[in-house]
């Protein structure tokens, strides 16, 4: 929450600020397109909203997207959902993703990075010549735009050149890394029906080999669909019966054919985390992606040639997908394959250092995970050319703020980012040229009007309310997989407030329009009608050095009652006595609200996770509830489905 006039953490210096590309997109939307001229972001934002065609119309013209056929105009229809966008528009979202091949080949547009933290370049020439021949196989294979090509990749530049020739031929692309097992593959790959499966071996992963071929033997037979499976041999294996090698389909020298398509046509398929049921198969466009992402990666992330740019991140996760959108920008993009912790928690910091990063992002677990161990970035490593860190995947509490600013520089400018896989960017987040301040993301993205609303559907400032966004985004889905009417895509963001999308967070808008996140809506807790996010008791509770990690629930009781239990999963060596009962109770009553001091404090043995890392709350309310666990969870989005045991066993007893 924000408190009057605090002073920001971090302020851009002039030079800084005149020099981002967002400062000069408004003065040449301003001259061209009636922009504000002055008025800094907040006029420009304000604009974008309010101008949502001129706006858009002015992002195409500014990264000279190039349409082979023209729009009839930017927005046919403007009703969420089924918003319809550049109308008659053809383009193809990898010959974007290859441009600087023309005027760059010999620069690297990939930095290939194992755990033996070597950076391995491949430039943009070899990246291009690779998408052409793969390309070309591929529609020798038979692969029609429509169709789709599934991979089972960790995050290497054989993953990226798939994706790129995929859409080079207008297949539909999608992945899942292979740390998944194989019931959580097919929840996904059976839905879409690939007809072509790229694969490994096995993968590397904290020091030792993971062979994968059984999972992978166990994907091809049930997988019905599929014409060919593309061998990988990362782990040095021969390929199995049947498979085509990779080598001999990446040979030859043949320039990329770029099939265009229909703005709306589709580009990749990504998945929800699936916690509760199937996952849902999120649909979103060629065109839709190209101009989001040249928008976000180009005006807020501020990148461009100059930059090299680092996300940790795997190929089941969406941040992949935004990451392999910086070579639009023509940037250079790092990819990490490897355990974010190998051999030491200092391990990203490493490879930002070897790799020349100028934006890094990471999740907000990794920061206080590094604040916990007592690393010292800036001490160990050379980051001199780090510009940017940028966290996601949950909220970066105040701490992890402090941490970056003190451990790694002063002139950090340090990026909470808030979107999501629905539409594979940011609601919420990095602005060049706006001021930081502790526990806030600096701003709403360009061209988004988010809202914090009540439950009457009215904004509110200065108090917290449903996230939501009143406009189309051009990434928005245009549909889900297999859902024909279109019910299940409008049940997920609009069945609260019709034609509005709700993401599902608990959001602060501030007076300055920055915006705080406090966690997911759906696991809210709720005492005696004060509403507040899990994510402001893990923030609080997690700055205990005994406690690893947290986890808080409210049930509401048959009788009317709620209890709400707060599990913890302590630190070697930690003992949840009566003292560390009374801090962690002291903490939460003294630092957030007497009315959220947990009922219970309860020790586990772990927290269990989405595949992605995230927490996972609704589930394990479920079967607090006493939900059976096959019904509570789909096993498969489950990090370590043992440990959903305990939250079972301990609903039997309450019972």
């Amino acid at each position: 929450m924000s408190i009057e006039n605090p002073q920001p953490l971090w302020q851009p210096d002039p030079e800084r600020s005149t020099q981002a590309q967002v400062t000069k997109f408004q003065a040449w939307a301003a001259e061209r397109h009636g922009a504000p001229a002055e008025g800094g972001y907040p006029a420009l934002h304000r604009w974008s909203v309010d101008e949502l065609d001129t706006f858009w119309k002015a992002v195409t013209e500014w990264f000279d997207v190039r349409f082979s056929t023209p729009y009839a105009r930017v927005l046919g229809d403007r009703s969420m959902p089924g918003a319809e966008w550049f109308p008659g528009a053809k383009l193809n979202y990898a010959e974007h993703a290859l441009r600087a091949a023309a005027t760059r080949p010999d620069e690297p547009a990939l930095l290939h990075v194992d755990e033996t933290h070597d950076p391995r370049p491949v430039t943009w020439s070899e990246l291009r010549r690779q998408v052409g021949s793969l390309a070309a196989e591929l529609r020798a294979l038979g692969v029609r735009p429509g169709d789709r090509v599934s991979g089972y990749l960790p995050n290497i530049p054989q993953a990226v050149v798939a994706l790129l020739a995929t859409a080079a031929v207008g297949g539909v692309w999608t992945s899942c890394a292979p740390d998944f097992g194989a019931r959580s593959v097919l929840d996904r790959f059976q839905q879409v029906e690939p007809v072509v499966l790229f694969t490994v071996d096995g993968y590397r992963y904290g020091g030792k080999e993971h062979d994968r071929r059984e999972t992978v033997a166990e994907l091809r037979r049930e997988l019905p669909t599929l014409r060919a499976v593309v061998h990988i041999p990362l782990l040095g294996t021969e390929a199995p019966e049947g498979a085509l090698e990779w080598s001999a389909l990446t040979a030859a020298d043949v320039e990329p054919v770029f099939e265009q398509v229909p703005f709306e046509h589709p580009l990749w398929v990504l998945y929800s985390s699936g916690t509760t049921g199937l996952p849902k198969a999120i649909v979103q466009s060629q065109g839709g992606i190209l101009v989001e992402h040249l928008k976000q990666l180009g005006l807020h992330c501020d990148l461009g040639p100059e930059d090299r740019f680092f996300w940790y991140t795997s190929t089941g996760w969406m941040m992949w997908n935004f990451l392999v959108s910086g070579l639009l920008t023509g940037t250079t993009v790092v990819l990490y394959d490897g355990s974010p912790g190998y051999p030491d928690t200092g391990a990203q910091w490493r490879v930002a250092e070897r790799t020349g990063a100028t934006l890094y992002g990471t999740s907000a677990a990794y920061v206080m995970a590094c604040r916990k161990a007592g690393v010292h970035p800036s001490r160990d490593f050379d980051l001199s050319r780090v510009r940017c860190v940028a966290t996601t995947g949950s909220p970066l509490p105040p701490d992890g703020f402090r941490w970056l600013h003190d451990e790694v520089g002063d002139d950090l400018w340090i990026a909470s980012v808030s979107g999501g896989t629905d539409v594979c960017s940011c609601f919420a987040g990095a602005v060049p040229t706006l001021p930081v301040y502790i526990g806030e993301l600096q701003a709403p993205g360009l061209g988004t009007d988010l809202q914090s609303w009540d439950p009457d559907g009215r904004p509110v400032v200065e108090e917290v309310g449903e996230l939501v966004v009143t406009n189309p985004m051009p990434s928005m889905p245009v549909r889900f997989w297999n859902d024909p009417d279109g019910s299940r895509y409008h049940d997920s963001y609009f069945d609260t407030y019709p034609g509005v999308w709700r993401h599902g967070d608990w959001i602060t808008v501030t007076s300055r329009g920055s915006v705080v996140i406090h966690g997911r809506s759906d696991s809210t807790l709720n005492r005696q009608g004060v509403r507040m996010g899990s994510a402001d008791i893990y923030e609080a509770v997690e700055r205990l050095p005994e406690i690893k990690e947290s986890l808080v629930i409210g049930i509401e009781q048959p009788d009317g009652g709620y209890w709400m239990p707060l599990f913890v999963h302590l630190a070697p060596g930690a003992v949840l006595d009566d003292a560390l009962l009374d801090r962690i109770k002291r903490t939460i009553r003294e630092q957030l609200s007497p009315r959220h001091v947990p009922d219970e404090v309860i020790e586990v043995p772990g927290i269990p996770h989405t595949l992605t890392g995230k927490r996972i709350e609704v589930p394990v309310k479920r079967l607090l509830q006493g939900t059976a666990l096959e019904k509570a969870v789909n096993p498969g989005s489950i990090d370590n489905l043992e440990l959903l045991h305990f939250y079972e066993d301990l609903a039997r007893k309450r019972a």
